[in-house]
């Protein structure tokens, strides 16, 4: 393995390169390059958020993480359809991320029911096709970052331009990486392919039903920061349900242990060093694998951020609270949908 195949590996990956090493002074090299892969990573993900705040203005700088969890999605996954055709789906996944999330917030709870499940479907099937890549994990995670902080005024108008750079920046790297590919789908396959007595159809279905509406039913009691509970459900409604049970206690363990951490953490740190917590639960987050630790770094970040606008209180309130509740409701969809499909599949034979 070269130097820069051993830095595309994931935490798993070069964790395990770094045990399977034979002799300390190998081990030393492959700990040494991993420790640069993640230095690299988080100088190269704080100056890409950095530079997109500073053009694009400090408020949108979520949108910033929503472009660079594309760019580094995109350079490995595809959409499992022609390339030449795939350039044409990038501005409608990108149109609906721009419009979506302002249309959702702009009317009421119906309106915005209505929104989120068009817009979180078509991300699905336009983008999630090959559920192997685990495209959902960025769009629909971009999508509900989206929602969960909306702009206003000339700060929107900034956001869509930003959004638009990043489109455009995204379909470049899309092309190069991925124009060899040879591929017989097409968009119209996909939309062909949509069809209920589909496994991936029904997971879809499964995961835009149970994100917009736990967004919905939190609504009606006026949570704030309803978007946490939709991206736990999104965390748990998988194509693949093998490690289930395992990710409902990972997001609970992590998302409960995060709040409890972060309460002493965030007193105990000056308080000119709290504007950093997020970057530096990023860069721990590099070298979390397991499931239920990388949930405790999300954590840190995410509520270093809503303590501007809730307090400190409700912000770690309701991050463990919209997390749990996601993360059982997930649960509770998930084991329905797999109740009806095989009561379907015992009448049906």
């Amino acid at each position: 393995m070269t130097f820069y195949q051993e830095l595309q590996l994931n935490q798993e990956g070069s964790k395990n390169v770094v045990r399977e090493a034979r002799g300390k002074k190998e081990k030393c090299k492959h700990m040494a390059i991993y420790l640069f892969k993640v230095l690299l990573t988080s100088v190269f993900c704080i100056a890409f958020v950095f530079l997109f705040a500073q053009i694009f203005g400090a408020e949108n700088s979520i949108a910033g993480v929503v472009v660079l969890l594309c760019v580094m999605a995109f350079r490995f996954a595809d959409l499992g359809i022609r390339t030449a055709e795939a350039m044409w789906v990038f501005p409608i996944l990108f149109g609906i991320l721009a419009f979506g999330p302002k249309l959702a917030n702009s009317g009421n709870l119906f309106t915005e029911l209505l929104v989120n499940s068009v817009c979180i479907l078509a991300l699905l099937v336009l983008g999630c096709h090959n559920v192997i890549m685990f495209n959902h994990s960025t769009l629909l995670l971009g999508y509900l970052l989206l929602y969960g902080y909306d702009v206003t005024g000339s700060a929107y108008f900034k956001r869509l331009a930003g959004l638009a750079a990043g489109a455009a920046v995204i379909m470049i790297i899309y092309y190069r990486n991925h124009r060899k590919k040879a591929y017989r789908r097409g968009l119209k396959d996909l939309l062909r392919e949509f069809q209920f007595s589909s496994t991936r159809t029904q997971w879809q279905i499964k995961m835009m039903l149970g994100i917009s509406t736990v967004i919905f039913l939190l609504g009606l009691f006026q949570f704030p920061r309803r978007m946490w509970a939709g991206i736990a459900v999104m965390s748990i409604t998988m194509p693949f349900q093998g490690d289930l049970y395992k990710r409902v206690k990972g997001r609970i363990f992590g998302s409960v242990a995060g709040g409890l951490l972060f309460i002493p953490f965030y007193y105990i740190l000056p308080e000119s060093m709290r504007a950093y917590i997020g970057v530096m639960s990023g860069i721990v987050l590099g070298f979390c694998s397991t499931y239920g630790f990388q949930t405790i770094c999300n954590a840190f970040a995410a509520m270093s951020i809503a303590v501007a606008g809730l307090g400190f209180g409700p912000a770690v309130l309701f991050r463990v609270v919209n997390n749990v509740i996601g993360a059982v409701y997930g649960l509770i969809l998930t084991k329905f949908s797999c109740y009806i499909s095989s009561n379907s599949a015992s009448s049906r034979s």
